[in-house]
């Protein structure tokens, strides 16, 4: 098939159809009517065969990552999601690829009413780039320049799971194959905090999400809020396949893989009464707290400092 045929097939019939959209696939640019009082919050992830997803990963999982991982980044501003945007680039039209490729994407858009309203596809290496559009009320939005000293710090979910199902792929570790299905969703269709985000509204000084690791991720919100942290080692959520593995894989896999796309926000102690009430539909684990001195310190179950030896993940990291 040609690429308008393509477009035609698989991108400009979908389910989602909101009343914002005044126009959306078919001219050269989208029409969209952002409600009255709200700030528009834009967001974009590049995803490449080869350095973010394996070349021969399901493409069913990757349609759904692919807009997941923007969602997050909207879930982190507390950003209610709106629309979004597809720029792919493929090595041919290939319907055996695209039909789960869509299928993936488009469950997750149902899900948020999320509509596709544009983009752009090309010959090329395997290249995914979406950007995703929400809203957020005027100074409602979440920051990571607004965490202070005494926050409680918080993460959402558990922690290392995906990056334990990568190192399995790529060889590094052998997980039994009941422990792989425990983990390889973790990874594959991951699961953006949007509702959790929203709720955090009003009782969060700071938040992001969790894409390049905890302590790279943490470490942006200690830079933009200039201030410290401590965490607590034994604090830090794992669910029990990754724990079982620690000892093989040591805690960096957990601290500094990335891939979990969780969220990490910041709370002042008179909103922790706020937030101990949305624990039952916002599942979230105190992990440290902020401090006025600068630098991240890392504390295990004993008191002794932690030293890792990575930091999180770098695109343009010297290997």
């Amino acid at each position: 098939m040609n690429e308008f045929e393509l477009i035609r097939t698989f991108f400009a019939r979908q389910d989602v159809a909101r009343t914002d959209v005044a126009a959306g696939i078919g001219d050269d640019a989208a029409l969209l009517q952002p409600p009255a009082g709200q700030q528009l919050a834009v967001t974009s992830d590049l995803l490449v065969a080869g350095v973010h997803f394996l070349p021969d990963a399901d493409p069913f999982s990757l349609g759904h990552k692919a807009l997941a991982v923007n969602l997050s980044d909207l879930a982190a501003m507390g950003a209610e999601p709106a629309w979004f945007m597809l720029n792919l680039a493929l090595p041919k039209a290939d319907a055996r690829w695209l039909e789960p490729f869509c299928r993936g994407m488009f469950e997750l858009a149902r899900e948020h009413h999320v509509q596709l309203v544009g983009g752009d596809t090309s010959r090329g290496p395997l290249a995914i780039a979406i950007e995703a559009h929400g809203f957020v009320p005027p100074g409602q939005a979440l920051r990571r320049s607004g965490a202070k000293a005494g926050d409680r710090i918080y993460v959402t979910g558990t922690l290392g799971d995906a990056a334990l199902a990568l190192r399995h792929r790529l060889g590094g570790i052998r997980l039994p194959e009941h422990d792989l299905a425990a983990v390889a969703d973790r990874m594959d269709r991951p699961t953006p905090r949007v509702r959790e985000g929203m709720m955090l509204r009003g009782i969060a000084h700071s938040a992001i999400d969790i894409s390049d690791g905890l302590l790279a991720d943490l470490g942006h919100i200690l830079e933009m809020s200039r201030v410290g942290a401590q965490i607590n080692l034994d604090k830090i959520p794992v669910s029990p396949v990754c724990r079982s593995h620690i000892r093989e894989t040591g805690w960096d896999t957990v601290l500094a893989s990335g891939d979990d796309y969780e969220l990490c926000f910041t709370v002042p102690e008179n909103h922790v009464a706020a937030l101990e009430k949305l624990r039952p539909a916002c599942g979230f684990h105190p992990i440290g707290v902020i401090e006025a001195e600068p630098g991240l310190r890392i504390v295990d179950e004993s008191g002794k400092p932690y030293q890792p030896r990575e930091t999180g993940h770098d695109h343009f990291a010297e290997k």
